[in-house]
């Protein structure tokens, strides 16, 4: 594969990265063919290996770990902390304190059986902490050589915009990339975050790019696959504006001679602000898949269909957008205590 900049890092990396959340209990539990799987990608030119501490309560960067015994020195090695692990006790073991970062980092450090991870980012967004004190602590593991780099993942783009300045005026080390969802039915990245990226030169990390699934075809109108993810997120997989989009992908992936999945992947990795994006299989089978496409290359008159269908800037689902402001999760952030309204 050819590699591409990420970012303004010096760092190269390939345009398929593998994601790992679906290694151990949450996906796949075997760990000797989840390591065949990532030993295939490696094999395949992918050099981007990513994971998280809360991915199967740590057991995927174990995984990872063992995988990359022997081939460290030649992977891009990223990780995320910030989500509580459903392991995890107590009420400091999340978010991005300091307290927690730097006992998460060496969590990771021994997981992943490594002494130094290549991008370390911050998962979601913690509105109960000082995004200076987050990044005071980021600055410091870039010092000590554990951290190489700095990221973070679904941030609005406010608050990037707040981190770069915070960064630049207290002298901080910056964010130096973004992983967020993007795919033809998840588009809203395109009105903000992909263009503040470019201007920042940041990297830019794709996670989802088949939609949840719904872009390999395999869920349709009228039939629905049942049981794992379905189950839990069945909204997602239901949504009526999401499987219209389907039904019209469909047909126009068959008229470029591709498949939809094959379809799909070259939009996200054909916009210039993205360095690359996550394959997230569970199985070799779907690895295969997935890697048969990397030469797909889409034109013109087919990106111009694909507007037709979803039009740039919309996400059909506000929900795949992954982030709700604070305010409008908890209404007591909407409204006055009876202590602070006037008097009527």
């Amino acid at each position: 594969m050819r590699m591409r900049e990420l970012g303004r890092t010096g760092i190269k990396v390939s345009p398929y990265a593998l994601g790992t959340m679906m290694f151990g209990a949450w996906g796949n539990p075997d760990h000797g063919e989840s390591i065949r799987i990532i030993h295939k990608a490696l094999d395949a030119g992918i050099n981007l290996v990513d994971t998280a501490d809360v991915y199967s309560g740590g057991e995927s960067e174990e995984i990872v770990g063992k995988a990359l015994k022997g081939r460290r020195d030649d992977i891009v090695l990223a990780t995320k902390v910030g989500n509580a692990s459903p392991s995890a006790t107590g009420p400091n073991t999340s978010g991005g304190s300091r307290r927690w970062i730097v006992r998460a980092v060496e969590d990771s450090l021994r997981r992943l059986g490594t002494d130094y991870i290549d991008l370390y980012q911050i998962h979601r967004l913690d509105p109960s902490t000082d995004i200076e004190e987050t990044l005071s602590a980021l600055t410091d593991l870039l010092r000590s050589g554990k951290v190489r780099a700095i990221g973070t993942s679904t941030f609005p783009a406010a608050q990037l915009v707040e981190a770069q300045w915070i960064a630049e005026h207290r002298a901080l080390a910056r964010f130096r990339t973004e992983q967020l969802p993007y795919s033809i039915i998840a588009r809203g990245a395109e009105r903000d975050v992909l263009p503040l990226t470019e201007r920042y030169g940041m990297g830019v990390l794709v996670w989802s790019p088949l939609g949840s699934g719904l872009l390999t075809g395999r869920y349709r109108k009228g039939h629905q696959p049942t049981g794992g993810r379905v189950a839990m997120e069945r909204a997602r997989f239901t949504h009526e504006r999401k499987l219209d989009a389907v039904e019209k992908l469909i047909p126009l992936a068959e008229e470029a001679g591709v498949s939809l999945t094959h379809m799909a992947m070259a939009f996200v990795v054909g916009h210039p602000a993205v360095s690359s994006a996550l394959l997230g299989p569970r199985t070799m089978e779907q690895l295969d898949d997935l890697l048969a496409g990397a030469d797909t290359v889409l034109g013109d008159d087919v990106l111009d269909r694909i507007d037709e269908i979803v039009p740039p800037g919309v996400t059909l689902d506000p929900h795949d957008l992954y982030f709700d402001p604070p305010a409008l999760r908890d209404p007591a952030l909407r409204r006055r205590t009876p202590d602070t309204r006037s008097a009527a």
